[in-house]
């Protein structure tokens, strides 16, 4: 009886491990460039937008100095990445932390303008996002907080008939770099995106 179970111990045991094989989390490789595979893979969610957001061309903030109505006002960040105040003139942005910025503003408020200024840097919109490729209107259109590829796909009129849609080439920009991913349609997006559909060859 002994010699009997043991093969049908050993088919049992291949097929779950057979199965636990099978299960393996899905993985976006970066696609290769000019023939060489690149060397970054993405797997696990975007960096969501909030207090570590870095600021860049295109974002347009609220910048609130308490006490000071007149310097209060809505800056935009300039393509060479600065917004212009007055008193203080050019402050460099692009790269910066909300927190960073208003703590830099506050520093040179300080340097014989201000005595004691309060300075508060919000968020008034972000900078857009591009979609490329196979849509029915390619092209910028504004970021919202939470948005997925997906969506940006459905504002930008849906997939054409010819587009690839298991999945899009997205590139993305961050404190740690930049590159470009191929990703799910659930993946988040963030300001200065760019999804690109591919067109599919069959």
């Amino acid at each position: 009886m002994r010699n009997r179970r043991a093969p049908i111990v050993c088919l049992i045991a291949a097929l779950a491990l057979s199965g636990c094989m099978g299960r393996t989390a899905p993985v976006a490789v970066a696609p290769a460039t000019y023939g060489a595979p690149a060397p970054m893979a993405y797997a696990g969610p975007m960096p969501a937008v909030g207090g570590a957001y870095q600021l860049g061309p295109g974002d347009r903030l609220r910048v609130v100095i308490y006490g000071q109505e007149g310097l209060t006002n809505t800056y935009a960040i300039d393509a060479a990445g600065a917004i212009t105040l007055p008193l203080i003139r050019s402050v460099p942005a692009r790269g910066r932390t909300p927190a960073g910025l208003a703590s830099e503003i506050t520093a040179r408020l300080r340097n014989g303008y201000i005595r004691d200024p309060s300075v508060a840097v919000e968020i008034e919109s972000y900078r857009p996002f591009f979609i490329l490729g196979e849509v029915a209107a390619p092209g910028q259109y504004p970021y919202v907080p939470n948005m997925t590829v997906e969506s940006a796909v459905a504002i930008a009129g849906g997939f054409s008939t010819r587009a690839k849609r298991g999945a899009v080439t997205l590139t993305h920009t961050d404190a740690s770099g930049s590159g470009r991913f191929l990703v799910p349609l659930s993946t988040p997006i963030g300001p200065g995106d760019t999804v690109f559909v591919s067109e599919r060859w069959f």
